[in-house]
């Protein structure tokens, strides 16, 4: 149980850097509120003790605004962050070191009495006010955009935004997010399907810087082809000279 307040803990700081100290969190964190109470709930739940977990669930939405059904299994070091308007249906799983923002929603889309929430693998980051609904399935590394409706499995490493949700540039998407983490910079859960035009600008920066580093890579690679050394060559040459790079090329 301590083990995992501790690791409760340490996650928010790893993803929110607006947290100061522990005590912080611990009082004023209503994502580590409801989690915490919901474990309590859960407990109750599997030793069918049915009324009381739902009260402490009734309990803890009013007083953390996250509505998180006893029947639902959450991993370790789940994050949910601000969490005003979060809802988590009876037969959602979510898994280790996922994400969710506020009003996010992990909802069903239909009255049978099995399996009909999503699941939520490893390391799945939700944005603000996504609605995820039905017995689908978001893989390992998965992000979904802020407002998306998902309906249809996300597959790992990919990104879902629109609605209904669709498959962007997981390929890109993954170039750019290593690229702006390396910056200091994260345009975190939002794509370049995105109506911002900010956000739209910043990540034509980052796919610009991409590309002008692939391609410094391919030339690099050419010219150590041709059996020039470049760490050598600029080491002893003369950084002034602007015709250095033709030189080095002919």
């Amino acid at each position: 149980m301590f083990d995992r307040l501790r690791d409760d803990i340490a996650c928010v700081f790893e993803r929110d850097p607006a947290a100061r100290s522990t005590w912080e969190v611990v009082t004023c964190y209503p994502g580590f509120h409801a989690l915490t109470l919901h474990r309590v709930s859960r407990w109750l739940w599997g030793h069918r003790l049915r009324w009381l977990a739902r009260f402490l669930s009734h309990f803890t939405r009013w007083i953390t605004g996250i509505e998180i059904h006893p029947g639902a299994r959450i991993g370790r070091r789940v994050f949910i962050d601000h969490g005003m308007g979060v809802v988590i249906g009876e037969t959602a799983v979510i898994e280790d070191e996922c994400t969710l923002y506020h009003g996010v929603t992990l909802g069903g889309t239909s009255w049978s009495k099995g399996k009909r929430h999503p699941t939520l693998c490893r390391g799945v980051v939700v944005g603000a006010g996504a609605k995820i609904l039905g017995p689908i399935t978001l893989g390992a590394g998965a992000k979904v955009g802020s407002n998306a409706v998902v309906v249809r499995d996300v597959p790992p490493g990919a990104t879902a935004v629109g609605i209904p949700a669709r498959i962007v540039e997981a390929g890109r998407e993954a170039v750019r997010e290593e690229k702006a983490e390396k910056m200091g910079f994260s345009a975190y859960a939002i794509t370049q399907g995105e109506d911002d035009p900010l956000a739209r600008a910043i990540h034509g920066l980052l796919d610009h810087a991409v590309e002008t580093d692939r391609r410094l890579e391919a030339l690099l690679r050419s010219v150590e082809r041709a059996g020039v050394s470049i760490e050598d060559d600029v080491a002893t040459a003369d950084k002034f000279d602007p015709n250095y790079l033709s030189k080095i090329v002919d």
